[in-house]
């Protein structure tokens, strides 16, 4: 294991596409979503360790899931869980982390990786760090992992890369918002844009240079900090601080702005796991596509359907064609599969009853 490898890993979303199951006080991150016997939190961090020393591996979260963290991997310290006192997106919990490991081994790189998005090959995941860890060592360059796009997807953002350059590693010309159908099938006829999965790679030094230069105001306010990061005095200036932070991602407040920055097209199947539908493609399905996680079925008359409960309890469906169906202790929810994307508004709704 290389001393230098560092992981930041991201664990402070909630979630809400996948309410009922997932809720501000217990996020998705944090559950079994693919019946696989480990949480999502719980598989990334496995996969991380692969290449990285577990102890290099720090959590960001928020304060109210420093216990899910803690229980749910029990080898990290808490030493090793950064804890936002208010949600500030990307940039700076980011920006914190870096200073942090700055101090510690100016030598580092660093990703920066979700806690709840889906890996298969593992082995290519670990291929393609490395890969970008080497670049990154040499190199004053910030990295992105861009995915394939197997569709014409408008749900996420695009990293548009120089067509001219047949280098494994591309210049990147562009990020692009997520687009409407049409400029989204454009994109794939081009033939040189990728999905944003949100896997960044740098140096410590590529980054927090970075920051300083396009975010000179949030910079200074964490810089105030140095002398108390990795000390008892670190906490007390996080909650005194940190809320003050601009509330701004990583990609508008660096990414966008910055001109060194470089893509490797990943090798491996990914899914963001961002709604129960994504979930449904990822699963294994009967000879109706239907997707069960946890429940004992009976099923007739029933295709397309991903159904998941609690505690093996037996579901009984007949007529549903491209449904959620979701029962979980006090909310039973039976939702069109096409209408998904209200799912958050209707969470939203419930949490107000």
């Amino acid at each position: 294991m290389n001393k230098n490898y560092y992981a930041i890993l991201m664990a402070g979303g909630v979630g809400s596409r996948f309410w009922p199951v997932s809720t501000t006080d217990f996020p998705k991150q944090f559950h079994d979503m693919l019946g696989s016997g480990e949480t999502l939190i719980q598989k990334t961090f496995s996969r991380l360790s692969k290449l990285i020393p577990m102890e290099n591996i720090l959590i960001l979260t928020n304060e109210r899931y420093n216990h899910l963290v803690l229980q749910q991997l029990p080898m990290v310290k808490q030493e090793q869980v950064l804890l936002e006192p208010a949600m500030r997106n990307t940039a700076p919990c980011i920006l914190y982390a870096s200073l942090k490991i700055q101090k510690q081994n100016p030598e580092a790189v660093m990703v920066v990786a979700p806690s709840d998005h889906w890996i298969e090959d593992e082995d290519a995941f670990s291929r393609n760090i490395q890969q970008c860890f080497d670049f990154c060592e040499k190199e004053n360059v910030l990295m992105t992992l861009g995915i394939e796009p197997t569709f014409p997807n408008t749900g996420f953002g695009y990293i548009e890369f120089d067509k001219s350059d047949a280098n494994p590693i591309k210049k990147v010309n562009q990020f692009r918002e997520k687009p409407d159908y049409e400029t989204a099938k454009a994109f794939l006829d081009a033939g040189n844009f990728l999905w944003n999965g949100g896997i960044f790679i740098w140096s410590v030094k590529s980054i927090t240079a970075a920051f300083e230069k396009f975010q000179p105001q949030m910079n200074a306010l964490f810089k105030q900090g140095s002398e108390s990061y990795n000390t008892s005095n670190e906490k007390q200036f996080i909650e005194q601080n940190y809320p003050d932070a601009e509330n701004v991602s990583i990609d508008y407040a660096v990414m966008e702005k910055a001109s060194n920055v470089f893509v490797l097209p990943a090798t491996f199947d990914w899914n963001d796991l961002g709604t129960w539908g994504s979930l449904h493609d990822k699963l294994d399905k009967d000879d109706n596509n239907n997707t069960v996680v946890n429940a004992t079925v009976i099923l007739e008359n029933a295709s397309n359907n991903i159904i998941r409960s609690e505690a093996k309890k037996l579901v009984v469906i007949d007529g549903l064609d491209d449904y959620i169906i979701v029962d979980n202790e006090n909310v039973l929810m039976i939702y069109p599969k096409s209408k998904e994307q209200d799912i958050k508004r209707i969470t939203d709704a419930a949490n107000k009853l």
